[in-house]
């Protein structure tokens, strides 16, 4: 049985932060957040984490300082930075001083998991995420291999389809609002408008449910966004099928 790797996400934008916890705990990880670079020090040289996500622009304390400083006590811990568009300098560097990967913003979230697999792997084969497997009426989520059957049957989905799916399933029937999911799966929001959430949607919809006009899983919450439910019978206030 593989050990659960622990995650330090060091990352000043809550919803950023938020919706890399939320969808490296369906993965299986355990996470923890800190949101300057002081805390993220703190944490990082306290807690013993497996593996480092770190955001290179932070309050109190700049990442590339945290960076240099993890590094003169700890050179085995893998760290995963994430630097600003076009910001060259700063990735250069941070490669230079320790880092072992880099994603840059706004990111593709399915690419940020591969690399921590990837760093992970490198680490040490004992590190692996306890693999979830998620039904509800008639769909399989196997995390593990990215499958989803429907009645058996795998269904093709894009990574943002696969993406949006593994979003909600991580509420357990909570709400996402729109600007959650634009965050959490397209790592963003400026350029994402919320009509993009809800088309991606629709073709999810389409692939899953039995009736894509009249959802049973897949609700939306109106002037709010959508949640899944795993029983079609539930009566929620607040919802449309549509």
């Amino acid at each position: 049985m593989t050990e659960t790797a622990r995650i330090l996400v060091v990352e000043d934008n809550r919803d950023l932060a938020f919706g890399l916890r939320t969808n490296l705990e369906v993965q299986g990880y355990q996470v923890l957040l800190a949101e300057d670079g002081v805390t993220g020090l703190q944490h990082a040289l306290g807690n013993s984490p497996d593996l480092i996500i770190l955001d290179l622009l932070l309050p109190k304390l700049d990442g590339i300082d945290v960076l240099k400083k993890i590094r003169k006590k700890d050179t085995a811990t893998p760290i995963l930075i994430l630097t600003a568009k076009g910001n060259e300098v700063d990735k250069v560097l941070g490669l230079r001083l320790g880092a072992d990967d880099y994603v840059t913003k706004p990111f593709a979230l399915m690419e940020l998991m591969a690399r921590v697999e990837a760093l992970l792997r490198r680490a040490g084969n004992r590190f692996g995420a306890d693999k979830a497997l998620y039904e509800f009426g008639d769909i399989r989520v196997c995390t593990e291999s990215q499958q989803v059957l429907k009645s058996g049957r795998e269904i093709d989905l894009t990574p943002k389809e696969y993406a949006l799916l593994l979003a909600l399933l991580g509420r357990d029937s909570a709400v996402a609002s729109r600007t959650e999911l634009m965050r959490e799966v397209w790592g963003h929001s400026s350029a994402v408008i919320s009509r993009t959430v809800d088309t991606h949607i629709a073709e999810l919809r389409r692939k899953i449910e039995n009736d894509p006009a009249h959802p049973d899983h897949i609700i939306t919450i109106r002037k709010t966004g959508y949640r899944l439910i795993a029983d079609p019978r539930r009566v929620v206030r607040g919802t449309t099928r549509g």
